[in-house]
């Protein structure tokens, strides 16, 4: 299998996507050309990862806003304070729209960094993907037919402790869709269902494979680093239940490109992908939910150069 080969994958259904993609009408009113019913394999052996090198992948802000996840904040400021811009437009979109001040974004995020206030009111994106993963909400009856709110469930805890006591279960996941809750989300989530399955490899040892279920997927922009997010979540997982990473399986819905993404599309399909990146954990944290940033070293990535598009929000 040539090196490239797990890219390629991407860059074929970038293709078939651009190419003979229905063409449709969306939220955004951009519109879009989609397919329904995509699939990914990776193998993430020796280290392997899905980095596109088609693009430059900031692949540090892809691993930040996991380990923001991580922590179950919903709140931009963490974010904003690491320069991560990828949450920025969803709470501006907001404030514009309900106060009328037609503030430009750079200086809604400024704002949202220099003042905590500002930014506890106006920078909180509902209960989206970190408060779904380790605090799902639960409700205990009281008297009077009433309920009061119970301790929260810790979805990504649970699955690594299943993963150590009971690994051929067929129930390690990680959910995300909350029905009662998505109304009171900036986004509803797009990556929103995990599951783990332990398989046995060549030598006897366990290996962790997973798939990750995207609903709606913005193949330009956001599946390079969905890609990394999910591959990067496995491995930390393996990491902590000792295990070795297997494959790791993107499936998605509605997988699309924007019209007004035309020329990235182009430019992308233009460029030969460079060698194979690896990533190296360079230490075991306590828990999954002690990795830092700097735990995390990717090797032999050579990129060609970034390529600038408009988020659809």
């Amino acid at each position: 299998m040539p090196e490239t080969q797990f890219e390629q994958q991407y860059l074929d259904l970038m293709r078939l996507i651009w190419l003979e993609g229905d063409e449709r009408r969306d939220r955004t009113g951009i519109g879009t050309r989609s397919v329904f019913g995509a699939q990914l394999r990776f193998d993430l052996a020796e280290g392997a990862m899905p980095l596109v090198t088609t693009k430059r992948v900031y692949w540090k802000t892809a691993t930040r806003e996991l380990l923001w996840f991580l922590t179950g904040d919903t709140n931009i400021r963490p974010l904003v304070l690491q320069g991560v811009k990828i949450w920025n437009e969803w709470p501006h979109a907001r404030y514009v729209e309900q106060t009328g001040d037609e503030i430009e974004l750079e200086a809604f995020v400024q704002k949202i960094a220099d003042d905590q206030q500002f930014a506890a009111m106006w920078g909180d994106l509902g209960p989206v993907y970190g408060k779904q993963w380790v605090d799902w909400p639960t409700y205990q009856p009281v008297k009077g037919g009433l309920f009061r709110k119970g301790r929260g469930i810790n979805q990504v805890a649970e699955v690594v402790e299943s993963l150590n006591e009971n690994p051929g279960s067929r129930r390690h996941i990680i959910e995300g869709w909350n029905v009662a809750e998505v109304p009171r989300m900036a986004l509803p989530p797009c990556h929103k269902t995990y599951q783990y399955h332990v398989s046995t490899g060549i030598d006897g040892e366990p290996l962790l494979n997973g798939i990750l279920y995207q609903r709606s997927c913005d193949v330009a922009l956001g599946l390079p680093f969905n890609l990394w997010s999910g591959a990067l979540l496995l491995r930390m997982i393996a990491q902590q239940v000792d295990m070795q990473p297997g494959e790791f399986v993107w499936m998605g819905g509605d997988t699309h490109l924007y019209l007004n993404h035309e020329h990235l599309v182009k430019e992308q399909l233009s460029r030969e992908p460079h060698g194979l990146p690896t990533l190296e954990i360079v230490r075991r944290p306590p828990t999954i939910f002690d990795y830092r940033i700097e735990d995390f070293a990717v090797h032999d990535y050579t990129p060609h150069g970034p390529i600038k598009a408009p988020v659809a929000v």
